[in-house]
């Protein structure tokens, strides 16, 4: 099977449970929590937990679609207090949470998803002891990803972030959902300790790698194409890998923190490419994922094996 088709696939499967559950709030609270599950996305995560149960268990996905669920509902519960934070006003296109009701709102719509995954979790069809050692695993990840978006909120406030910090904030607040939604597929389908490991790892790499091609695509992508008003992260000051990595090369981003022109826009792309930034920093990105990929040469040979592959190639080639 195609990546596409599987991710297709999965997101429909997802969405239909979105619906069942969130698609008929009367409250305005349940409104506000299903308000950025319903504006759609790509799924991936619930799609990563799905193929590594199957890649583990062939034939165990059905069982663990809840936990499938799970991954969103904590997904979306960090977007809308992201958003909350970042003061951001679209999000998928739809006016953000705290933006269409108010902010006590949106906080709560989070809190109410945040829990609402761990009951999902526990609905998957799984032994009682994998399922605590799920829950356990989600509980750290949770913790982890507010971690890594206090460590990115605080480095707005400096101009010394390097690129080993750079790189903590992104496996904590990125690369851990993604290596909690491969390790909690396997353990949920019975995967072994040494298969679990490996996911988990992977999922980390590729997830890191899917945060940089985001930075990636931020600056390279016009918005016809990403969705996203381009440039904005220089525009904001934000202490991404390009930010990092031309700042060690004698080429400081910052007195382009404005409202740039498509002209000044280019100007940036081409004098980043001329020092090398954007090939290193995509190089970066493509090791992660190597290093992923290597993780889960262990596996059994499989068709969901070969969809995990095109995954992490899938990650650091997209462009939205």
């Amino acid at each position: 099977m195609e990546l596409n088709s599987y991710l297709e696939q999965t997101a429909d499967q997802v969405d239909s449970l979105i619906y069942r559950y969130f698609g008929s709030s009367c409250d305005d609270l349940g409104r506000a929590s299903a308000h950025l599950l319903l504006a759609g996305g790509k799924r991936l995560r619930p799609a990563l937990l799905l193929l590594c149960a199957d890649a583990v268990n062939k034939g165990s996905a059905i069982d663990v679609v809840p936990a499938a669920l799970a991954l969103e509902l904590t997904h979306s519960f960090t977007l809308i207090h992201d958003d909350i934070m970042d003061g951001d006003l679209v999000r998928r296109g739809v006016p953000t949470v705290h933006t269409k009701w108010d902010e006590p709102t949106a906080i709560l719509a989070g809190d109410v998803l945040f829990a609402s995954a761990f009951e999902f979790l526990s609905l998957a069809d799984a032994p009682d002891s994998a399922k605590v050692r799920a829950t356990s695993m989600l509980a750290r990840t949770c913790v982890e990803i507010c971690e890594g978006q206090h460590m990115d909120m605080s480095f707005e406030a400096r101009d010394d972030v390097g690129e080993g910090e750079y790189m903590k904030m992104v496996e904590k607040k990125t690369g851990a959902l993604y290596a909690a939604a491969a390790g909690i597929g396997s353990i949920l389908a019975g995967g072994n300790p040494i298969y679990t490991d490996a996911l988990y790892h992977f999922g980390q790499g590729i997830g890191m790698a899917f945060q940089i091609q985001d930075d990636l695509i931020d600056l390279l992508a016009p918005p016809e194409v990403s969705g996203k008003d381009q440039a904005s992260d220089i525009r904001e000051g934000k202490k991404t890998l390009i930010h990092i990595k031309a700042k060690e090369k004698g080429f400081d981003l910052s007195p382009f923190q404005r409202r740039l022109s498509s002209a000044e826009i280019d100007e940036v792309i081409g004098r980043l490419r001329e020092i090398g930034v954007i090939s290193e920093v995509q190089e970066t990105a493509r090791n992660l994922v190597m290093t992923g990929i290597r993780r889960i040469s262990i596996l059994p040979q499989s068709e969901e094996k070969d969809l995990l592959l095109q995954m992490g190639d899938h990650f650091i080639s997209r462009s939205s």
